[in-house]
């Protein structure tokens, strides 16, 4: 029996690209909830707090993207221990007690080390690229994969700390290891259980030497696909997973919160795939 019409939308800017309403209109279809919205609205972080505050009780939920995610964290009125975990939040639920924040992200990455064959059972090492937004989430997936032993490709060890202090409160050991594309690295990429990207296509592209041997990749990016890093560890024979799948398993999260139901997940992997 269809619930009561509800609305829920992503946040962020720019917002326009998102493919998150596939996804998630998709889902609600097939859950028969015929009557429920999704859509795109502009908001940056400053903007968050009075475009939620200002949504209207059919407001259920929240899909939460850049440069918002720090707000939506310090916004709600609860958060869940992995998004405290993380320190940021790509999911607000409405609650009895007001918005709750969670981030599944971490289950965006868990689906694609699945998707990718990433076993930590066989190799528990992983090379890490970049500390941004996406670094911290990864983390989180990999020590949960069971990996062990992270190296940490940044151009600036203080700014890559917070990653490697959360692997470590995780109990992973950890290096940080420089932005260059020289013989370490390569070693280090084609030892690796898998390598994880999660910089722009442009910013990975002067590693595409060094990583291309890397016979596993997680690479975020889904737009433009696929990047350089991904062509070149695909045509040296690596498997290679992108930022589609990272999106369509966060999102069945973030449908289940949002409906209370069991997210339809072939009907959203068949409506991501339509929609490229």
């Amino acid at each position: 029996m269809d619930l009561e019409a509800r609305r829920a939308a992503v946040l962020g800017s720019p917002v326009g690209h998102s493919r998150s309403p596939d996804l998630h209109l998709a889902a609600y279809r097939a859950l028969g909830l015929a009557d429920w919205t999704y859509d795109r609205i502009e908001c940056t972080g400053e903007q968050l707090p009075g475009v939620v505050s200002g949504a209207g009780a059919d407001f259920i939920g929240f899909s939460v993207t850049m440069p918002a995610k720090l707000a939506a964290l310090a916004f709600a009125d609860e958060r869940t221990p992995r998004a405290e975990l993380i320190g940021s939040a790509n999911t607000l639920v409405r609650t009895d007690a007001g918005w709750r924040a969670d981030c599944t992200d971490i289950d965006g990455i868990a689906g694609t080390l699945t998707e990718v064959g990433a076993d930590a059972a066989t190799n528990p090492t992983a090379v890490l690229i970049g500390n941004g937004g996406t670094a911290l989430p990864s983390v989180a997936a990999l020590a949960d994969a069971g990996f062990t032993d992270l190296a940490v490709v940044a151009r600036d060890a203080g700014r890559a700390a917070p990653v490697t202090a959360l692997a470590e409160h995780l109990g992973m050991r950890t290096s940080v290891v420089p932005f260059v594309a020289d013989d370490a690295l390569a070693e280090r990429a084609a030892a690796s259980g898998v390598v994880i990207s999660t910089v722009p296509a442009d910013g990975a592209a002067g590693l595409v030497p060094a990583l291309a041997a890397a016979p596993r990749l997680v690479d975020v990016i889904y737009h433009p696909w696929p990047t350089p890093l991904a062509g070149a560890v695909t045509a040296a024979g690596g498997r290679v997973v992108g930022g589609l799948v990272m999106l369509l398993h966060q999102a069945f999260s973030q449908v289940e919160q949002f409906t209370g139901r069991p997210a339809p997940r072939d009907a959203m992997a068949a409506a991501l795939l339509e929609s490229r």
